[in-house]
């Protein structure tokens, strides 16, 4: 029979989903390999998605999204990040992953070289890869809690480099990228000519410190903008199964994007995009009580992992826990999540899910019940 295309053969299994199946196969097992959001969706979101169905309006939207979905997004990148954004350079999607996928297809041509960080999210690689693109990893490292550091990063760059790929607030590590160092990111991209593009699945939950978006240090020359930067409503509202976000991109890409959006996925569903219009306009409680249920997670779960002596890093954002278990996992940690899992009943992805700086880590997802959590993190082994 003809042969599969060999990039596709070469796919990497996702650890995360791997380590999480098994665990939905066994009873009463705690679930903390996933970021899925544990509230109820809010019932005017519910409400506005059933309504666009009761009115039948389910013929397709523009290729952008409905346009007061596309201004309400721009409303609040306006409001959080202090740029000038028109809704014009909104496009609605259908779900960041969707999104990543349109903007690296947009960016990168097969050869060419994409940096994405070491740890970070399997699909920056999976998906450059899919697209015949080169993904080259840039460190994070323990020692500088887990910041890009810019010499690390142009030691990297070649030729073929055409892409610097930013996640901040970052999974798996719950690191929030300092100001001076994302301008500095930005001035990088401007040397060597680079685009930029920025996941912001997490920017509404940091504690303490501020989400900068690189958006803010943009050029807003015509030609030389460079920041694609990717948005969602997954986490923000647990809007997970809706599959909605949106991508802003620099000025003067409007024609293109929406010939890219055509061959992709046309347009978002409508029911999704008047669900998502009522998320962004309507009442916040869901947003503040999930941000203040996640504060209080981080701190009671970083409080066990402190009593036994389990180095973790001390997380600024999204709802992770990034906790060094290289005492017990013997090298090889995907094995030991599995070992533990079937031993304990308690799953966290590995490290190695989001690479080889993972090595050694687990990421403990925050964002369930917090009885299980404690339950979860208090049955690892504590270090001597």
């Amino acid at each position: 029979m003809p042969q599969l295309a060999e990039h596709v053969r070469d796919v990497p299994v996702n650890q995360i989903r791997e380590i999480t199946e098994a665990a939905w196969a066994i009873p009463g097992a705690v679930v903390l390999s996933i970021g899925e959001p544990g509230f109820p969706l809010a019932r005017h979101v519910i409400g506005a998605g059933m309504a666009c169905l009761d009115r039948d309006e389910t013929n397709y939207t523009p290729n952008a999204g409905i346009p007061a979905l596309r201004e309400a997004f721009a409303a609040r990148f306006r409001e959080t990040q202090h740029v000038a954004l028109g809704s014009e350079r909104v496009y609605v999607v259908d779900g960041a992953q969707q999104g990543l996928h349109f903007v690296m297809s947009m960016l990168l041509s097969p050869g060419d070289e994409i940096l994405i960080p070491n740890p970070g999210y399997p699909t920056f690689a999976m998906t450059s890869r899919l697209l015949h693109a080169v993904p080259v990893e840039y460190p994070l490292y323990p020692e500088n809690d887990f910041q890009p550091h810019i010499t690390d990063i142009e030691a990297l760059i070649t030729p073929r480099t055409k892409v610097l790929m930013l996640n901040s607030p970052s999974n798996p590590l719950g690191a929030v990228i300092q100001e001076d160092t994302m301008r500095q990111l930005v001035d990088l991209a401007v040397r060597h000519d680079l685009w930029i593009i920025s996941d912001e699945c997490y920017e509404a939950f940091t504690f303490d410190v501020p989400h900068v978006s690189p958006a803010r240090f943009d050029s807003d020359v015509p030609g030389q903008a460079r920041v694609f930067t990717s948005l969602t409503l997954s986490k923000t509202y647990g809007l997970t199964g809706l599959r909605i976000g949106a991508l802003v991109c620099p000025p003067r890409m409007e024609k293109l994007m929406n010939n890219v959006m055509e061959s992709i996925v046309s347009c978002v569903a409508s029911p999704s995009q008047y669900a998502a219009l009522a998320a962004l306009t309507g009442p916040q409680d869901y947003v503040d009580t999930a941000r203040e249920h996640y504060r209080s997670n981080r701190d009671a779960a970083s409080a066990i992992l402190a009593a036994k002596g389990i180095p973790f890093l001390g997380a600024q954002g999204a709802f992770y826990l990034w906790a060094d278990v290289s005492h017990v996992s013997g090298g090889d940690v995907r094995a030991w999540t599995r070992a533990f899992l079937a031993s304990s009943g308690v799953a966290f992805a590995p490290g190695t899910a989001f690479g080889s700086i993972g090595e050694g880590w687990i990421r403990i997802a925050l964002c369930g019940k917090q009885q299980d959590l404690l339950d979860g993190v208090g049955r690892l082994p504590a270090k001597a």
